[in-house]
């Protein structure tokens, strides 16, 4: 009786409470991500669930998987899920073009995109005019990666952009397309799956723009301001995820984890040392929303024709609530 006594008494002021390590009066977080299956760049929100960090802050998280960021962001600005990891031009556009409440809390700075190709008779960027290329589809973020690579070596207008979805690895392994838009899990895959198609690299986006800022976990302002805790907690456990994930010792827990993108083990943990190389994914103590980085993407989409005619850019300011990352690694730090 006094148990219950107590726990009515809570409940009366307002407390929150935990059951089974998520809170009482928070609803599952349907969080979106690019691919079906999964690309590479959500493993980070799948070790937070899978190696226990979402129920070690008490959060409940729904992963939802979506052809493309495009969907998944489009998705997170109707309010059909709760917020999204997509490519920071797409959302950069959707909030310039559709004055879309989107607000990022947490990203990813460093792309991962190359332009590469089976075909040896392709030697180089310039010769890609009038020949199909992969991505996932037009106006998609490998579409959008495409434009920013070539960007100075062909006229965009003259390349056949070919929608295959997540699946431009499996179609250039497949010989149904020579020349594709590629994550360095893609590159890796095929290299390893198809020994006898050699693979070139014709250029990277960190060759093409040196400063840039690759993806967002991005949510609805109205949503932020309602649940702002539990966005924080969300946050708190992507921050222990990266540290668990950036400790070699448990590489192979990670990689195991990762074959949800449809690698095997030892796929996944060659293309993980690759992404951990390049910082893809923050280092604990990195919000991964670096103000320059930002801002030179919006500034690149306006340039591009991204973020149509008439059309204010949104500001570093309207775009990022970095609060939440703070407040989020102050609990990491408390619980660590």
């Amino acid at each position: 009786m006094i148990k219950l006594a107590t726990r009515i008494l809570a409940l009366a002021l307002g407390a929150t409470l935990f059951v089974g390590g998520a809170r009482a009066a928070d609803k599952p977080i349907m969080a979106g991500q690019p691919g079906i299956p999964p690309v590479f760049v959500g493993v980070e929100f799948y070790v937070a669930r899978d190696a226990g960090f979402f129920k070690k802050f008490g959060v409940d998280v729904d992963i939802r998987q979506f052809d493309t960021g495009v969907a998944a962001a489009r998705a997170a600005a109707a309010g059909e899920i709760d917020l999204t990891n997509s490519p920071t031009p797409v959302i950069i556009n959707l909030v310039s073009n559709g004055h879309v409440p989107l607000v990022g809390i947490y990203g990813l700075e460093h792309p991962d995109w190359v332009l590469a190709t089976t075909d040896p008779k392709i030697k180089s960027c310039k010769d890609i005019a009038g020949h199909p290329v992969a991505v996932d589809t037009p106006g998609g973020a490998r579409s959008i990666a495409l434009r920013q690579i070539t960007a100075g070596c062909v006229d965009f207008d003259k390349i056949q952009q070919v929608p295959v979805g997540a699946n431009t690895a499996a179609a250039m392994i497949a010989g149904q397309v020579s020349i594709g838009v590629l994550h360095l899990d893609d590159v890796a895959v095929i290299r390893q799956k198809a020994p006898g198609r050699k693979l070139r690299l014709l250029r990277t986006i960190i060759e093409a723009k040196p400063l840039s800022h690759y993806n967002l976990v991005a949510v609805r302002a109205d949503r932020l301001k309602a649940n702002r805790e539990q966005y924080v907690r969300f946050v708190a456990a992507l921050i222990e995820a990266s540290r668990y994930m950036y400790d070699p010792k448990n590489w192979d827990h990670v990689a195991q984890i990762a074959t949800v993108t449809g690698h095997t083990a030892a796929e996944a943990k060659a293309a993980l040392k690759q992404f951990l190389a390049i910082e893809f994914w923050p280092k604990p103590d990195n919000s991964g929303l670096d103000r320059k980085r930002i801002e030179a993407e919006i500034n690149i989409q306006a340039k591009i024709g991204g973020i149509k005619p008439g059309n204010k850019p949104v500001t570093y300011d309207e775009l990022v609530d970095p609060t939440i990352w703070r407040d989020a690694h102050a609990l990491a730090m408390k619980t660590k």
